[in-house]
């Protein structure tokens, strides 16, 4: 669900949840710059809003295992890209989400 401080105006279904993704960094760790056309779209994102969880079989509904807030990595190729306003989101399922940042 989104919380009242995001003020996303989508709600992701099922078990699927929407991204921002987080800027890298534009310098590596020698100090070198790098140029944006070298750049790739970074894996790591916070989390905005989640949907209600997944669904079996019988029906039953299972919460995520993440939340809004989260920071996370993503699969690179994961979920599907949308614009909303002038923000970019990314959305996927929660079995695309590798793992929580601490």
């Amino acid at each position: 669900m989104a919380t009242a401080q995001t003020k996303v105006p989508v709600r992701p279904l099922g078990d699927r949840v929407l991204i921002q993704r987080l800027d890298e960094e534009e310098k590596t760790a020698g100090g070198l710059y790098i140029p944006d056309t070298a750049k790739e779209k970074p894996q790591k994102g916070k989390i905005v809003a989640v949907g209600t969880g997944r669904v079996n079989d019988e029906g039953k509904t299972f919460p995520l295992n993440v939340k809004a807030g989260d920071q996370v990595l993503f699969s690179k190729y994961a979920g599907t890209e949308i614009k909303l306003g002038n923000q970019e989101y990314l959305l996927v399922r929660e079995d695309e989400v590798l793992g929580v940042f601490n």
